[in-house]
């Protein structure tokens, strides 16, 4: 019988992929800082949940109880030592995220929209640019052109009026000489 976490082989339940990430739950995390960091953000995430659970079990409590807001403090102090662990860790970490992602992120947008954004003006942009680099071209072949016909003497020194590009003159890697 297949359940809906996985697929059973008698009574051993195999896991599936989490619907939210890309490897098995079960699966090790990586090898290294990554690896590092996802321990200790999962081990914040369970603490969150602790402190969450703790004061709810104390919100429903009899206040008069003695005692009752040391879980509390413990679990606090648990959390701040995690995130405490995870700015030390961040110093190693290579990886810059922009603000603005982090921004979105905390506004609760999918940052996917900031990066869309963003290629689709670098794209506006690039062809902005093409526009003009084409134009540029097209005024320097009919200068060219006018020059070769005032000045024949010039001639042999003006760049073919056929040639586009001269940044397609040399590929990438084989700079100019």
């Amino acid at each position: 019988m297949v359940k809906p976490g996985g697929t059973t082989n008698g009574d051993v339940q195999t896991p599936t992929n989490a619907p939210d990430s890309p490897r098995e739950q079960e699966s090790p995390p990586p090898e290294g800082i990554q690896g590092d960091l996802e321990m200790e953000l999962m081990g914040l995430a369970n603490a969150l949940y602790n402190l969450g659970t703790t004061v709810v079990n104390d919100l429903t409590k009899e206040k008069d109880k003695p005692g009752g807001g040391k879980q509390v403090g413990m679990r606090v102090n648990d959390v701040i030592g995690h995130l405490a662990h995870l700015d030390d860790m961040s110093h190693h970490v290579p990886t810059r995220i922009p603000m603005q992602v982090l921004e979105e992120i905390d506004n609760s947008r999918n940052p996917m929209n900031l990066t869309r954004e963003r290629v689709e003006r670098a794209a506006t942009e690039n062809q902005f640019m093409n526009g003009k680099i084409q134009a540029i071209l097209s005024y320097k072949n009919y200068l060219d052109e006018a020059l070769a016909q005032s000045f024949p003497e010039l001639a042999p020194y003006l760049n073919d009026s056929t040639q586009q590009d001269p940044l397609m003159q040399h590929p990438p890697g084989n700079p100019p000489t």
